[in-house]
């Protein structure tokens, strides 16, 4: 699961800041995917250590009378342009201070590399499969950590623009197994309808 929408006035790419927290559409966003699970056969529940994830994994939570266990490895991927305004996504391309980050996107040469965040969520991912085999597990993550392990999963290309991630916000990427192996990858998004623009990256 993606966190819900941030109360983020001034549009800053916040990446692992501390002190964002879910809008009020964010938390009925959490709490609508709350109640999109129930009745479900979800047994563990982990989240990120980021406010946000923390914020949306409480209403499954509490509806599911689950602990959230905090994993490092599900936090938003490293990114050097945090704490910059995002604006419209031009004007981080526009200053010359940034040109330095952009010499190599394929790596991505900004933040973290597209290997290490996928190794670090399957990582996770084989962990929890493990423990609760048989059953249902959600993990609260972020968006670019969530759409790496995808594409991973679907055998295709890490590097990508991050304009065309499939990774709304609240929406759950689900990754299907038959004992050890991946039999399908799906996409939903339980509280689309909440949401009123655009999905931010490096969020």
């Amino acid at each position: 699961m993606r966190h819900g929408e941030v109360h983020n006035p001034k549009g800053i790419l916040y990446g692992r800041l501390p002190g964002y927290h879910l809008s009020a559409t964010g938390q009925l966003m959490a709490e609508t995917v709350a109640k999109a699970l129930e009745g479900r056969d979800v047994v563990a529940l982990w989240s990120s250590p980021l406010e946000r994830a923390q914020e949306s994994a409480a209403p499954l939570a509490a509806l599911l009378e689950l602990d959230v266990r905090t994993d490092d490895r599900l936090i938003e991927a490293a990114n050097m342009l945090q704490g910059r305004t995002v604006g419209r996504g031009l004007s981080l391309f526009r200053d010359p201070k940034n040109y330095r980050y952009f010499w190599n996107p394929l790596r991505p040469s900004w933040g973290e590399p597209y290997p290490v965040i996928v190794g670090r969520m399957r990582s996770i991912i084989n962990e929890v499969r493990a423990e609760v085999r048989g059953h249902e597990a959600v993990l609260v993550s972020h968006q670019l950590p969530i759409w790496a392990i995808r594409m991973a999963a679907e055998g295709r290309r890490l590097w990508h623009d991050p304009r065309r991630r499939q990774c709304n916000l609240a929406s759950l990427t689900t990754l299907t197994f038959d004992g050890d192996r991946l039999v399908s990858v799906g996409y939903s998004e339980p509280a689309g309808s909440l949401q009123t623009g655009p999905s931010v990256p490096g969020a």
